[in-house]
């Protein structure tokens, strides 16, 4: 009853979340409780499933059911550190301690301790910074995020609460200069600013593992983060505050390395570093800064570290805090699990609509001069100079274009109606695309004007299970008003229809109203969400409106349900309440006074608003909740469209076989659709038990599913691998079912091939139905992106082999402890047979070209070369990010994100605003689409010109570029003429001429300065 805690830190042995046990839990009591109590809280765990040999030996680490049980739900509660502190006897059964485990849960446990008793002044903190690819224009890359501008606000806080950090420099272009001493100089060179020469003598004695290393990096110092005598330790100190440069993998530019099917442990310099922070700077926490390090992707056990764990050798006994996305809840559980992190929330950069620009826009008026003239006589020109225009912005591979003008004057005026509002369909879609502005700075919240776009799209989806009212879309909302159906409206939008396609748009428009409307009521005179006295004037004179009937007045949707849209904009109130608050530099000091960080989802705020505010220590979900029935209900609409689309390329024909790709984030933000869809696809059904747990399943009936059972291989990211295991192992379950029913080989493909495949390699039905596939544990993706982007690999058969070789892994439901097991030849013949890839996009934040993994699992040009009819597959991209879900292909998807992102002035622009980082993100993005380019052949020729044209071409845009990263500029400059070296872009001599006369200024410039 005195309301203070008599610990500093509370350790769970019984690894169960803390209220409710093992079978169930009740995670707000247990936040209550642990948010009054106000210290670290640390959930250790005991092995239950295996012996502690099985455990040393396994690289699964801690058993599946068990991490469900004892990982997954604590982390709900808020818990840090899964750590076994006891094994058990492999002839008794009997448990016993693990000595060097607890001594290291002890350690860890005291440190976090100790930060509420040392005060401010003394505590030394380690930021750390990532520079992905290595290069010295990429030093502070993380996604989202102005990661020199957050750290520099990060430091002026810190100050204000009394730490001690030095001489702070004036502003963020300051502070990068000091850390890069001078941001133009060569990556490696001696102008990294160095922090401290370790001796090898020093290295050796000081990290016990080094001599683990020799095996794949030779003796030390090696070739990286070294000068051949000494390991040479990046960053710059302000008091007690270091700021280092994270060194990366170090096998990125090496193709023979990339090729090993597992990865290689860290080298030396990784390890000096870390070394470096615990054992010389003597850290009492480290700070990493943004998603994401290398640390946490290091070789070891999925979940429950040894003690010869890289993950755990290198951060030892410092605690570890980490800034993480809030819309990346599964790397950020990686990062919790493996490396021990505290990781605290911070928001995504506020979303805009991508708007039109340049032919787009003149299309736009073309088509509203039409509308208002069909039925005249000038409607046959005005759709002769739209169909012309459309072409010139290269919407002829989306729309299907008469062939010529005489085609065109044959059309009737149904016919004219139906290709304009295909060409206005088009450029609604692009018009209408989230896309995030600029990036974003810790601790500081989107304005209330910021916050518009992404109010919108909350409110556009329906949402049934909301407590205490389901609420319903304001698409929804509008439609009815006028009599009609949403879902009937969309379906008119997607064939094209021109009076649906332009109701869709005044329904958009008067839900933007709404939106502004209501927003505006609510900003204060700095912009920001606050009190506004000039409603309350109005209501004192009498003059007040409602918001929404201001918005609505007039317009055709003025009878709209008053009772509904209160509802929606009682709901939205929340919503803004949340986008608008903060704690992200709040929770960063309270976790370094040794305080509980209150447990938040991560996830999609559009989808869930309960991710915000941000700040919170982010967690997944209950792996065996997933998929829920509303994602099996999602997943059966892309799976008709997916079908229907493939139907209408192929003569009617079903495809027989779909490689697919799961991720781990887009999982936990759609509650498993695409887990579910995999399930619809093969024909059966998951069924929950009594506490909604996902573990069974029944096969659905040919004669309910109406279409034969598809074939698929399924390639899960090795985080969706860590994450959830156990649903990987239900899909190898529901395909083997599928397999084994008695049904004619032309209604059941999985049946069909898996007999083929048994008969060929002499093996069993059940095994040879195996399609569930991932890396070998602790490593992670296909190294076919880090190839791209350091430009390490000599053409594409080598990246196929990387994917085969890396990808390979069967997971098999037979032998649930095992893990991945080689499986390359079934995966091989499994690829062979399919005609179809596919992936899915659930989030406006991220598309195809925003990062490389897209890229790096899509395995399209690879099915190409391995079947036997050399027949590309067709490829397929599903987009859930609105209400209106699309299946589009490959090709349409990169010309969409060409157009909304790289090509756009509004992004590159609020890129640009960023200065340093922004010219990185811009690169990153051609680099990314040469990747699709190098793995599916899909990018159009017109997107290189255009990107030449606007960033290289444009000499005022080129000097921007040159000035503020002239390494990120030159990565740009030779990644077009990679591109055409490789034949991905057919470029003029003129602008190959342009491109090397640039490459060789901006290396004037960067030898120059030196």
């Amino acid at each position: 009853g005195s309301g203070k805690a008599f610990v500093d830190t509370v350790v769970s042995l019984t690894g169960f979340a803390l209220v409710g046990g093992p079978a169930r839990q009740d995670a707000p009591r247990a936040v209550e409780a642990l948010t009054n109590l106000g210290v670290p809280y640390l959930v250790s765990l005991p092995l239950v499933f295996q012996t502690t040999e099985e455990w040393l030996d396994s690289e699964l680490g801690v058993h599946p059911v068990q991490v469900a049980l004892q990982v997954a739900l604590p982390e709900l509660d808020g818990a840090l550190e899964p750590i076994v502190f006891a094994g058990r006897d492999s002839n008794t059964g009997k448990s016993h301690s693990l000595p060097d485990r607890i001594e290291s849960l002890a350690k860890r446990a005291i440190n976090w301790a100790s930060l509420r008793k040392k005060k401010n002044a003394e505590k030394k903190l380690a930021i750390t910074v990532f520079s992905f690819p290595p290069d010295k224009g990429n030093v502070g890359t993380a996604a989202y995020l102005n990661v020199f501008g957050s750290i520099f606000r990060v430091l002026k806080n810190l100050k204000a609460c009394g730490y001690d950090v030095g001489a702070l420099p004036g502003n963020e272009m300051e502070l990068i200069q000091s850390v890069l001493t001078q941001k133009e100089a060569k990556f490696n060179s001696t102008d990294l600013n160095i922090a401290y020469r370790m001796p090898v003598a020093e290295y050796t004695q000081l990290c016990e593992y080094s001599e683990a290393l020799e095996e794949n990096w030779g003796k030390p110092p090696g070739q990286l983060n070294s000068n051949g005598q000494e390991l040479l330790v990046y960053g710059q100190q302000f008091g007690n505050v270091f700021i280092g440069v994270q060194p990366t993998f170090g096998y990125e530019g090496d193709p023979m390395r990339l090729l090993f099917s597992r990865s290689a442990s860290p080298h030396h310099g990784f390890a000096a570093y870390y070394t470096f922070l615990e054992k010389i700077f003597k850290a009492d926490a480290v700070l990493h800064f943004g998603t994401h390090g290398s640390l946490e992707f290091m070789p070891g056990k999925q979940v429950g570290m040894s003690g010869v764990c890289y993950p755990d050798s290198l951060i030892g006994s410092i605690p570890n805090l980490y800034y993480y996305a809030a819309n990346n809840p599964s790397e950020a559980t990686i990062a919790k699990r493996r490396s021990y992190a505290n990781t605290i929330s911070y928001l995504t950069p506020p979303a805009e609509n991508a708007g039109l620009y340049k032919g787009l826009k003149e299309l736009k008026e073309l088509i509203a001069s039409y509308q208002s003239m069909r039925e005249s006589g000038r409607a046959e020109q005005i759709c002769a100079t739209i169909i012309e225009t459309a072409r010139q912005c290269n919407l002829d591979k989306d729309v299907d274009l008469p062939a010529d003008d005489a085609a065109a004057k044959q059309l009737t005026i149904d016919q004219r109606d139906l290709v304009i509002g295909n060409v206005y369909r088009k450029l609604m879609e692009i018009e209408s695309r989230l896309l995030p502005c600029g990036l974003h700075i810790v601790g500081v919240p989107p304005t209330a004007d910021e916050a518009v776009a992404t109010l919108v799209n909350i409110a556009e989806i329906d949402r049934p299970d909301q407590k205490p009212l389901p609420i319903k879309g304001l698409p929804g909302i509008m439609a009815a008003a006028i009599g009609r159906d949403i879902e009937a409206i969309y379906q008119g939008n997607n064939r094209g229809v021109l009076a649906d396609v332009d109701l869709l748009q005044r329904i958009t428009e008067a839900c933007r109203a709404c939106v502004r409307e209501f927003v505006r009521e609510r900003t204060g005179m700095d912009g920001r969400i606050g009190a506004n006295f000039l409603p309350s004037l109005l209501k004192w004179t009498g003059f007040y409106q409602e918001p929404l009937t201001r918005a609505l007045q007039g317009s055709e949707f003025s009878r709209a349900n008053r009772e509904d849209l209160a509802n929606t904009f009682r709901y939205l109130e929340f919503c803004l309440q949340q986008v608008v608050a903060d704690n992200e530099l709040g929770a960063l000091v309270e976790a370094l006074d040794g305080k509980y960080t209150q447990p938040g989802p991560g996830g999609d705020p559009i989808r869930n608003p309960g991710v915000l505010p941000t700040g919170k220590n982010i967690h997944a979900l209950d792996p065996q909740s997933i998929p829920t029935q509303a994602a099996l209900k999602s997943a059966a609409v892309i799976v008709e469209r997916l079908l229907d689309r493939e139907k209408v390329n192929n003569g009617g024909k079903y495809p027989e076989s779909i490689a697919l790709v799961l991720w781990g984030t887009d999982n936990i933000k759609t509650y498993g659709e695409s887990l579910a869809q995999v399930l619809m696809m093969v024909g059966v059904r998951p069924v929950a038990d009594s506490l909604g747990r996902v573990n069974k399943l029944e096969v659905i009936p040919l004669e309910e599913l109406g279409r034969p059972r598809i074939d698929v291989v399924v390639n899960c990211s090795g985080v969706f691998r860590d994450l959830f295991v156990n649903q990987m192992l239900l899909l190898d379950r529901a395909i083997k079912m599928a397999a084994e029913q008695d049904e004619p080989e032309e209604m059941n493909f999985v049946r069909k091939h898996a007999r083929q495949q048994a008969a060929e390699m002499g093996i069993s039905l059940r095994d040879a139905a195996t399609r569930v596939f991932s890396n070998s544990s602790g490593s992670y993706s296909s190294n076919v992106n880090l190839a791209v982007e350091n430009s390490s690999w000599s053409d594409e058969q080598q990246l196929q082999e990387m994917y085969l070789k890396r990808k390979s892994f069967a997971f098999n439901s037979d032998r649930p402890g095992a893990g991945g097991e080689e499986g390359r030849e079934i995966f091989e013949r499994a690829l062979k047979t399919v005609d179809v890839t596919f992936q899915n996009l659930d989030s406006s934040e991220i598309s195809l070209t925003d990062v490389s993994h897209y890229f790096d699992s899509d395995p399209t040009k690879l099915v190409t070369s391995l079947r036997s009819d050399g027949r590309a597959p067709s490829a397929y991209i599903a987009d859930t990010t609105t209400a209106n879900g699309q299946v589009r292909t490959l090709g349409e998807t990169v010309r969409l994100d060409a157009r909304t992102k790289l090509l756009n002035p509004k992004w590159y622009e609020g890129m640009l605003s960023s200065g340093y980082e922004g010219v990185r993100e811009i690169q990153k993005r051609l680099t990314n689409t040469m990747g699709w380019s190098a793995t599916s052949g899909m990018v159009d020729n017109w997107v290189y010109d255009e990107a030449n044209s606007t960033f290289i071409e444009d000499p005022e845009m080129a000097a921007r570029l040159m000035e503020a990263n002239p390494n990120s500029f030159r990565k740009l400059v030779a990644t077009f003429l990679e591109a055409n070296g490789r034949g991905y872009w057919e470029a003029s001599d003129d602008q190959l001429e342009r491109l090397r006369s640039m490459y060789q200024d901006v290396e004037d410039k960067i030898e120059g300065v030196e």
